[in-house]
């Protein structure tokens, strides 16, 4: 039992680890940690990749982006700017001008699995996401023009990924419209998942990646949704789905050390956190009303969400408020705990700044 409270909650991942560190308008001289990130993952990342997509799996609408000051971007939450000028761009709306400092590859709906999602409408799986990298790095090639100075840059980047969570949600548990559980004991298919994304892992690394920063699955079980959805038998939670995610961590973690042994020359951590840090919030609804999406929990169209934004968990029924996110922030960031974070903190992985310049830009980061 202990050692499930180790589970990051689903519902407070950050919607995007790693953006952009640079255009800051409220830290004068804080300079960019690396210089550039490159965001892979699901809807917890998506900045706008699924908006001209033809998908129940998208947010272009308000009152998504009720606190960004340019609206409903894409992006699954009330997302407060908190300083920065712009954000790292989606792949979908990535130009020449801006992709030296990262792009976001991000897709809600999508999986390890390509098939993961799938009755949600089209979105981008991992696999595709490693495809569209490498279109931007051909684009950088003709930028820099030249391949010396375009692997140095790619070597320096940090890579999030945070992805998994739909392949069990939106995959192994709707029985009805995928195989996967009559082929797999939950088990094996964690199993499985991991060896897909390992696979997926080393092919970033041949791209020229070597930083990364991996994020396990949390409390599948915990969210709005998912208690609505698969009841709770008299438990908290949704114990089947939490103990799914149990499962991919226990496989994800000796991965993690397997590939810092094995590749030396690469840099690779994996996240976690605790639910008792976001103790001080409201855990049993979500802030806005829900009732679209394919499994009814986004926010509803145009709907008026809660005003104390800053006092909740959720967003919706499945993604985080702002608040969440800080909080996640300020302990990811500087985090002793092996649970939390192993082999290496968010520090660890950020360079070029001052202790204090780096944890309060993080703060920025996490809370997209």
């Amino acid at each position: 039992m202990d050692s499930k409270m180790h589970l990051q909650p689903w519902w407070l991942l950050p919607i995007s680890l790693l953006l952009q560190l640079s255009n800051l308008k409220n830290w004068a001289n804080a300079a960019p940690q690396v210089p550039c990130y490159f965001i892979f993952g699901d809807s917890l990342s998506d900045s706008g990749n699924n908006n001209n997509l033809k998908t129940l799996a998208k947010v272009n609408y308000r009152p998504y982006g009720i606190d960004f000051p340019k609206g409903p971007t894409g992006r699954f939450s009330n997302v407060e700017l908190l300083g920065f000028e712009e954000y790292m761009p989606p792949f979908a709306k990535s130009e020449r001008k801006n992709i030296l400092q990262g792009v976001n590859y991000a897709s809600g709906a999508s999986g390890i699995l390509d098939e993961t999602g799938s009755l949600m409408g089209a979105r981008v799986p991992m696999s595709i996401q490693i495809r569209n990298h490498e279109t931007i790095i051909a684009r950088i090639r003709k930028i820099l023009r030249n391949d010396s100075s375009t692997e140095k840059l790619l070597r320096q980047c940090i890579y999030s990924i945070q992805i998994g969570s739909n392949d069990f949600v939106n995959n192994y548990f709707k029985p009805n419209f995928y195989n996967s559980s009559h082929g797999y004991s939950v088990s094996e298919f964690a199993t499985m998942l991991v060896r897909q994304f390992a696979h997926q892992i080393k092919d970033l690394y041949k791209t020229g990646a070597r930083i990364f920063a991996l994020f396990g699955l949390g409390q599948l079980g915990c969210t709005p949704n998912a208690i609505a959805t698969h009841g709770t038998n008299g438990s908290l939670c949704v114990t089947k789905l939490n103990d799914a995610a149990f499962l991919f961590n226990q496989r994800l973690i000796p991965l993690v050390m397997a590939l810092n042994s094995k590749l030396t020359d690469a840099k690779f951590t994996y996240l976690n956190y605790s639910p008792m840090k976001v103790a001080q919030l409201s855990l049993e609804s979500p802030c806005c009303k829900t009732g679209a999406g394919g499994n009814r929990e986004l926010c509803i169209h145009y709907s008026k969400p809660c005003s104390n934004r800053k006092q909740y968990a959720f967003w919706d029924g499945v993604h985080p408020t702002d608040a969440s996110n800080v909080l996640i922030a300020k302990n990811l960031y500087g985090t002793r705990s092996f649970s939390d974070a192993r082999p290496f903190n968010i520090r660890s992985l950020a360079r070029k700044s001052s202790d204090d310049q780096q944890r309060q830009i993080w703060v920025e980061v996490l809370v997209n």
